[in-house]
């Protein structure tokens, strides 16, 4: 057993209102500078969609992520030999195109315009060339465009749905969407780490965090192939790859980083996972169908004794152990069972995980009255406008009956509080609704309590450093596999 600590993530989709703060947030502090006009570490895309980049999803247009090669998991656009033949000219990286070409305004046109009968307008303007353009595409084009033809229509992960429910998302009394905020993973088995020639990229040991030596980069570019989620991003002005650091100076001295700061929806919790990295590789190159049990089964109770005393050999100071005591994150994926990864089928095993969107309840009319009776607002999770397949495609490899099992719980939960509160739904039903779901009323207002009611301490839960300590335990504990994602591969300099 090699217990090592991760600073995990969970965003709670139900909760996500699509403001866009948080990609500000992030923007103001890390990308508003030359080279990283295009750049968005944090976005908030609406599903169904295509998002950004367009189609960062589709792996056989970016061959990004590891896939099952016999019973291993081998990258599919990386590494030595296929980074090799790529390195001059790569057909697997996004274009400017497929993120969009930044832009600006004129202003002055506003104020020295000559006078005449026209009202001036601000020129848009490239923000690369400086040269005048018409904008064609923005990392929010299609926000809230559930039944666009251009982008909703083609998202990937409408295949497997039957025509009758494809069709059934776009008429208006059906129309359905969601938002989907996206980071860097720092995923346990990272695909840019195992891409990268150069050895820039390196996964923190204290914490798991992935970051980038901006000193060791020499733009190769294959992590931005590799990473299957796109955010790795190119600085045209320096040279250097970029990314989402999770504002680890913030993290080290106990503050939340910039995006959840922001939170307007109050969606976002952070916390600490003890995981066996011992068992990573075995978990990516799982068969489809087993690839999220294996990677939850990664993560060990903090609690357990055999895992107190396996971490204390490890080097984990007790105050990490205490904060994975604590750790929201903990509660919503391994206690109660409530969020997924996105796209395990990359086979990255990501560290940040999304409570699945149940959507509003919607009430009915009945001879003229809104109906709030149980088989009206609280249809079945089987009659959601949503189709199961669709949410499965995203969040779990294509298990419908995994995303059918979660979102019976959250059904409980609504069903449970509203006969709490409100009283129009008897106990005696409120009861059975919970037991078919697994969860006791007592788990059920816990649930409650964290995703409605928390404060800032219970939905952020930051370990001290021990920066000192754990660049000790990673020079004690070093071992490069080549070619893989697996451990660590790169021994972090001292200062950085």
């Amino acid at each position: 057993m090699n217990i090592k600590s991760q600073i995990s993530i969970v965003f709670h989709l139900d909760k996500c209102i699509g403001c866009h703060t948080c990609s500000i947030a992030c923007k103001n502090a890390w990308t508003d500078r030359k080279g990283a006009e295009y750049m968005w570490w944090n976005n908030v895309e609406t599903k169904p969609g295509t998002g950004y980049p367009h189609r960062w999803e589709e792996q056989d247009l970016y061959r990004g992520g590891w896939e099952k090669s016999g019973s291993k998991a081998k990258l599919r656009g990386a590494g030595k030999v296929k980074g090799l033949g790529v390195i001059f000219q790569n057909p697997n990286l996004p274009s400017l195109d497929n993120y969009y070409e930044p832009w600006t305004y004129r202003y002055e046109k506003l104020l020295d315009a000559p006078e005449g009968d026209d009202q001036p307008t601000a020129e848009p303007i490239s923000l690369i060339t400086g040269d005048r353009i018409t904008p064609k595409a923005g990392p929010n084009w299609d926000d809230d465009l559930g039944g666009s033809p251009l982008y909703a229509r083609n998202d990937s992960n409408l295949e497997g749905l039957s025509d009758e429910e494809k069709e059934s998302l776009f008429q208006l009394e059906r129309m359905v969407m969601f938002y989907l905020p996206r980071i860097c993973n720092h995923c346990l088995n990272p695909a840019c780490v195992a891409g990268c020639p150069s050895g820039a990229i390196y996964k923190r040991g204290e914490d798991g965090i992935v970051l980038i030596n901006q000193k060791k980069c020499r733009a190769w570019r294959l992590c931005v192939t590799a990473c299957p989620y796109k955010k790795v991003y190119f600085n045209w002005n320096t040279g250097k790859s970029e990314k989402c650091i999770l504002c680890y100076p913030r993290v080290e001295t106990m503050q939340i980083p910039a995006c959840m700061h922001s939170c307007v929806g109050r969606i976002r919790y952070l916390g600490v996972m003890l995981y066996d990295a011992d068992r990573i590789e075995k978990a990516a190159s799982s068969e489809d169908r087993d690839l999220v049990g294996n990677q939850l089964d990664l993560f060990l109770d903090p609690r357990d004794p055999e895992v107190i005393s396996q971490a204390k050999k490890a080097g984990i100071p007790d105050s990490t152990m205490e904060a994975a005591r604590n750790s929201p994150v903990w509660k919503y994926v391994k206690e109660w069972g409530l969020a997924l990864p996105l796209h395990p089928e990359f086979r990255t095993l990501p560290s940040l995980f999304y409570a699945l969107p149940l959507l509003p309840a919607m009430a009915s009319m009945e001879n003229n009255f809104y109906s709030s009776t149980s088989s009206s607002l609280w249809n079945n999770v089987d009659d959601s406008r949503l189709p199961m397949k669709y949410l499965a495609n995203l969040f779990s490899a294509g298990d419908t009956e995994l995303i059918r099992n979660i979102l019976k719980k959250m059904l409980a939960v609504r069903i449970h509080r509203r006969s709490v509160t409100v009283g129009d739904i008897t106990k005696k039903e409120a009861s059975r609704v919970l037991q078919d779901s697994g969860l006791s009323a007592e788990t059920a207002d816990a649930v409650f309590r964290l995703t409605s009611l928390a404060g800032y301490r219970d939905r952020f839960v930051i370990p001290p450093a021990h920066r000192e300590e754990a660049i000790e335990a990673i020079e004690n504990t070093f071992i490069r596999k080549e070619n893989t994602g697996f451990g660590f591969t790169e021994k972090p300099e001292r200062g950085l």
